[in-house]
């Protein structure tokens, strides 16, 4: 129960409705051990009426004996709908607070997962983290709603009926609780054998869907390399292997119910051996052996729900152990002033230098630059040469491992981050968008409420808004999963106009260009002369043409600053500028092949 204490912050929180849910299961139990007492009322005054009856002669029974059973007839069906009215009242406040629970700890796992800098999501995968935050979850809710349920009815139950029982028949009641125990530890292995093959069935079913999901996904190359009889094959594999596995879950699950028949059918029928000796010796009624049968019914769902509360506390343990693994990791990407202010634009690497958390790879070393508020610069180089991670070093998704970065001669450390980042526009070298409207795709980059004009002329600079005039729905239209219905110079230039359009101080175009053609590169280069003017921009590249725009020129080379300058006088200096320069030149004049 280690992991569990994490939750007990919830249940005092829920405490009222904690308190409240324990109350109604004293009551509705209370009002399932006062109908037995009826009942045994009712049996022994039948039985005594019975007798009489044949001493006195009479041919029927006296009328006061019927209103007798008729009234206690009436008190059994009263307590059975209280009974089932205090149950509904059990549910309704430990269950709903269960929901409630649930609720909140998602919450809170998903905003701490939101404040984990990118380092956590290259060491993790999508799969866990949706994992941890829904299936966990929910393993964790059972054991705040059923398992107290249960546990809570099991205890309190426990409690109010075995001294009423010890005092009418010690002997009795011992006789009643001999297979009880088994009937737990049954329940409980069984349950365990069920939990362990129905992972064994996800499992089996998660493969088989992965299958199936890579094979209409693939279909294409299926078709062209004819391999349509090894894939039905395959899947028959998977399907076979998911059949048996079914199959035993099956065979165990057959189990259950008779074997819990069978122990609550050998509870009886020793209440039923023991009670008769009793009778016959004339220390109990036949009345009271009704009674023990019913507690004897009473006790048996508590009891066996012991196996299954147990099994459930178990799960919860080991899902809260996962999500505490999560939960412990602190934010490495804080703010150690909170500063809140406007910036001009001013960005300064001293010295800086960077190496992955995650791989150890070191992607700049010793970089010194810096750009005045509304100047622009570019940074060329090759794969690896660490041009993407100068951008996450100034959006703060990382923090750098050696040096300073300073913006407006602050310290980037000092800033607020959500301050920081939203007066930077970042158009990431992956493209993102979210399945909405295209509408809704640019309003994203806007920190306040944005009018059509200015979402229609974001769209415009970017070069952008005459696709989306053509498409039947305009900016209403829905793009698919990641922007699927998109092609990728639309994605990209959708991007640029999510993040010109409030109007950023600092911009970074991380490779923004690199999947429109030269033509479209041209158009949304000219209209960046106008959005650039005033604000400090960073053309991330390995297009010279891109870079002619900037007012300087950085060449990355193995991290490090190999060149720069402007155009003009890079391609003076006869390095690897003008080698890029010259290659691109000629890639675009000479006539494509075929």
């Amino acid at each position: 129960m280690k992991e569990l204490k994490y939750l007990n912050k919830y249940l005092f929180k829920y405490k009222k409705l904690l308190l409240w849910g324990t109350v109604f299961v004293i009551i509705s139990n209370l009002f399932q051990i006062f109908p037995a007492q009826l009942v045994r009322q009712a049996i022994d005054l039948v039985v005594e009426e019975i007798q009489l009856i044949r001493k006195s002669g009479l041919a029927e029974a006296a009328p006061s004996f019927y209103r007798s059973l008729t009234w206690l007839s009436v008190l059994i069906l009263v307590m059975a709908l209280l009974r089932g009215l205090f149950l509904y009242l059990v549910r309704q406040t430990i269950i709903v607070m269960s929901r409630h629970i649930e609720f909140d700890l998602k919450n809170e796992i998903f905003a701490h997962y939101q404040q984990l800098p990118l380092s956590f999501y290259r060491r993790n995968n999508t799969g866990d983290l949706m994992n941890r935050i829904s299936e966990d979850v929910s393993r964790v809710r059972m054991y705040l709603g059923p398992a107290i349920m249960y546990g809570l009815q099991l205890i309190t139950l426990f409690v109010i009926l075995i001294p009423v029982m010890f005092v009418i028949s010690p002997k009795l009641t011992l006789f009643a609780l001999i297979p009880l125990p088994l009937l737990s530890l049954s329940i409980y292995w069984v349950n365990n054998s069920i939990e362990r093959r129905s992972e064994r069935i996800q499992r089996s079913q998660s493969q088989l869907s992965t299958f199936v999901q890579e094979a209409f996904s693939g279909i294409r190359v299926l078709k062209a390399f004819h391999r349509e009889e090894d894939s039905i094959n395959g899947f028959t594999r998977a399907s076979e292997h998911y059949r048996q596995q079914s199959l035993r879950l099956t065979r165990v699950q057959a189990l259950f119910f008779p074997l819990i028949t069978a122990l609550i059918g050998l509870s009886t029928l020793l209440v039923i051996y023991a009670g008769s000796a009793e009778v016959i010796a004339g220390h109990l009624s036949i009345g009271h052996i009704a009674e023990f049968v019913i507690y004897v019914n009473l006790l048996t769902w508590p009891v066996t729900s012991l196996g299954y509360t147990s099994s459930l506390v178990q799960r919860a343990e080991a899902s809260q152990k996962r999500i505490n693994e999560f939960l412990r990791i602190e934010p490495e990407i804080r703010s150690v002033k909170n500063l809140v202010q406007p910036i001009k634009g001013k960005v300064e690497f001293r010295d800086v230098s960077f190496v992955y958390p995650d791989t150890g790879i070191q992607a700049l070393k010793h970089l010194s630059f810096s750009i005045d508020p509304g100047q622009s610069l570019a940074i060329i180089g090759t794969t690896g040469s660490g041009k993407s991670t100068i951008a996450n070093l100034i959006t703060r998704m990382y923090d750098a491992t050696e040096g300073e970065i300073r913006i407006d001669n602050i310290p980037i450390q000092d800033y607020d981050l959500t301050c920081l980042r939203s007066q930077i526009g970042y158009v990431p070298q992956d493209v993102f968008l979210f399945s909405d409207t295209i509408y809704n795709n640019i309003a994203f980059g806007g920190t306040h409420q944005l009018t059509r004009e200015q979402i229609e002329q974001a769209a415009r600079d970017a070069d952008v808004l005459h696709n989306i005039q053509r498409f039947p729905q305009g900016f209403e239209t829905r793009i698919g999963e990641r922007g699927i219905t998109l092609s990728g110079g639309q994605k990209q230039r959708v991007s640029i106009a999510r993040a010109i359009v409030h109007e950023p101080r600092i911009l970074i175009l991380d490779d923004a260009l690199s999947a429109v053609d030269t033509k479209t590169e041209h158009n949304i280069l000219n209209s960046l002369r106008r959005i650039m003017q005033g604000r400090t921009t960073i053309i991330i590249s390995h297009r010279v043409s891109s870079a002619k725009l900037a007012n300087k020129i950085l060449v990355l080379v193995d991290g490090q600053i190999a060149e720069q300058g402007t155009h003009e006088e890079l391609m003076k200096m006869n390095g690897y500028y003008q080698d890029l320069y010259e290659k691109q030149v000629r890639a675009e004049t000479e006539p494509s092949v075929g």
